[in-house]
């Protein structure tokens, strides 16, 4: 966990509590997970604004929230605009995920800087609306991004924000949490930072144990449209199936009990190597993306019957709890975009690019 805290005296204030009904602003709205935590939460809460440039994000938000919000360019948006009206009876909490292109370690890193005219230093934007407002500020600020919003690149910018809410009457605090430490079977870490106008405290939840992994999430059935078909994958699951290790008496048995009842589906199938051509007979291989799992279609691999040996692959490395199988080949080389994951760990990071290239999850027919 890292943490950036606000002064050495904040313990001391007391902590802010929410009494009122709440009005929710999102800047940067995206398709309004911060909406979505509020509902799932149970808060009293209404759709007050919502700021959002692009189309898609922003017909995808009305379409989950039943919301008739315009796109609107961040830019153009003013105070006025947010209508902060009836303070003493509502509790205003305006959202700000700003951009994290610039700062995330996948892109060029540009930064944050004010003036910089990147899309991440559309912060500063949400800052001239601040000044707008005057005394009729918003009670509570939540800022969400990537870890890198604190690196030795743009800590700089960072506190130079930090500074400014202080001196709108601000008491901010932030901290890095991950996913996986909060009941979700992925590693996914953010920094979050929550400003409440006034001198008061704040306290992150605590971490809480993790019960589930990739898998427990996964459906059971899906569309077909989903199945990989392809020969890389084929020459995938054949390397995993020749490395697999597995006892040969068992092998042996379970020819006997199946030979009368297995039959190839056609001739299309995929072709085992070294002696192994009887895990071909042993195995339905399940191939899939997104959180769907999908198998191989039948006329690539052979009809099969469950054999009751589980996990017949091999991890090819694990990080933060993600356990890597390996990857399907395109001529590039192992990357993200075609690696294959164990579904008895965690989903990794998604990335906005994963549309065109969804997470794999390779799923043994018993699982």
């Amino acid at each position: 966990m890292e943490f950036v805290q606000n002064d050495i005296f904040s313990e001391l204030y007391p902590k802010f509590t929410i009494t009122k009904p709440i009005r929710l602003i999102e800047l940067f709205a995206g398709i309004g997970s911060q909406a979505k935590a509020l509902k799932n939460l149970g808060a009293n809460f209404e759709h007050w604004k919502a700021v959002e440039f692009d189309k898609y994000a922003m017909a995808s938000y009305n379409a989950i929230h039943g919301t008739h919000f315009e796109v609107s360019d961040i830019r153009n948006v003013h105070a006025a605009d947010l209508d902060l009206r009836e303070r003493e009876r509502f509790c205003y909490i305006m959202t700000y995920s700003f951009p994290c292109q610039d700062l995330s370690v996948a892109g060029l890193q540009k930064g944050m800087k004010k003036g910089s005219g990147t899309r991440s230093g559309l912060l500063w934007e949400v800052e001239r609306i601040l000044d707008e407002c005057g005394e009729n500020l918003p009670h509570i600020l939540l800022m969400e991004n990537v870890p890198a919003v604190l690196s030795e690149k743009n800590i700089e910018d960072f506190y130079a924000w930090r500074g400014k809410l202080e001196t709108l009457g601000y008491s901010s605090y932030a901290q890095i949490l991950n996913a996986k430490d909060y009941g979700i079977p992925q590693n996914r870490a953010r920094c979050f930072m929550v400003s409440i106008l006034g001198e008061y405290s704040y306290g992150f939840p605590k971490p809480q144990k993790l019960n589930l992994v990739m898998k427990d999430l996964l459906e059971k059935d899906v569309d077909e449209s989903y199945y990989i078909n392809s020969e890389s994958a084929k020459k995938f699951l054949a390397n995993n199936l020749k490395n697999a290790e597995l006892d040969d008496s068992l092998l042996r048995e379970r020819e006997r009990e199946s030979a009368e009842q297995l039959e190839l589906a056609d001739s299309d199938h995929l072709t085992a190597t070294d002696g192994e051509s009887s895990l071909k007979e042993f195995y339905e291989v399940k191939l899939a993306h997104g959180w769907n799992p999908g198998s191989i279609k039948k006329k690539d691999v052979a009809s099969t019957i469950a054999t009751g040996v589980s996990k017949w692959w091999t991890l090819m490395g694990e990080t933060g709890g993600v356990k890597e199988v390996g990857y399907i080949e395109k001529g590039s080389g192992k990357h993200q975009s075609n690696m294959v994951y164990d579904p008895n760990g965690l989903a990794r990071t998604m990335q906005s690019s994963d549309y065109k290239a969804p997470m794999k999850v390779i799923v043994d027919e018993e699982e």
